[in-house]
């Protein structure tokens, strides 16, 4: 009985919710974020090719609402994405598709991307997107680098017009 009044007492938490947001910090996440979606959509309809994946969505998240998060780094946004891709990709092409396959995928991704500290938590997603839609290796070039570029580079010149934000912490 004991271990599990233990277990039940780890999972009660500990600490009380964070802070709130400033209605600015909200505000500026959330023009940030709009901004480089309306860039990838723009940049879509110019070029004639894909560029946004739904991941990168919540790749705004990080890079706008938390900028100062390791997982936020421009390093993790871009190569966090193109290695879960190649790991997904990887398994899909030599494996095939499959339950455990997909379930493959996405544990390959997040070891290679904590074996090269480029963590980032919405490119845990991407596997299950390339599992879906089951593309070749040319998923790569648009939208995986093109779209997590514009996210990144976005973020790197709209925090840095803010007073309170150096980003990135390092690259």
């Amino acid at each position: 009985m004991r271990p599990l009044r233990i277990y039940l007492q780890k999972m009660s938490g500990g600490t009380s919710l964070p802070a709130h947001a400033s209605i600015f910090h909200i505000l500026l996440a959330g023009v940030g974020a709009g901004l480089a979606i309306a860039i990838g959509v723009y940049l879509e309809e110019a070029l004639h090719f894909n560029i946004l994946m739904a991941p990168l969505g919540a790749s705004c998240f990080l890079a706008f609402a938390i900028p100062d998060s390791p997982l936020a780094q421009p390093r993790n946004i871009v190569l966090g994405h193109m290695i879960s891709s190649c790991a997904a990709l990887f398994v899909l092409q030599f494996l095939g598709y499959g339950a455990l396959q997909i379930a493959l995928a996405v544990a390959l991704a997040v070891m290679a991307m904590l074996a090269t500290r480029t963590s980032h938590a919405p490119a845990a997603a991407t596997p299950l997107v390339i599992f879906a839609l089951q593309p070749t290796w040319e998923y790569l070039v648009a939208p995986v680098l093109p779209g997590a570029l514009v996210v990144a580079l976005t973020a790197l010149i709209f925090n840095n017009l803010r007073p309170s934000v150096r980003y990135p912490q390092y690259w």
